[in-house]
């Protein structure tokens, strides 16, 4: 019952973090267009950072559950 426990959650938190990494993408883009407003553009920066952490809590997760799912 474990095994898909831990199944599920590493599809999930693969899910979202590969959500956060189009999120972070996304902002990037904003971030290095110059037609946008400064204050746009370092709003889309500040949010591509939490994306990028957010990204890696997400693999990081995921990678654990992988490994527990195979024990």
């Amino acid at each position: 019952m474990d095994t898909i426990k831990n199944a599920a959650n590493y599809v999930s938190d693969s899910v979202q973090g590969a959500g956060s990494e189009a999120s972070k993408e996304a902002h990037k883009q904003v971030a290095k267009d110059s037609d946008a407003s400064l204050s746009t553009r370092a709003s889309a920066g500040k949010d591509m950072v939490s994306d990028k952490m957010d990204q890696h809590k997400h693999e990081t997760s995921a990678n654990v559950e992988k490994e527990a799912a195979k024990h």
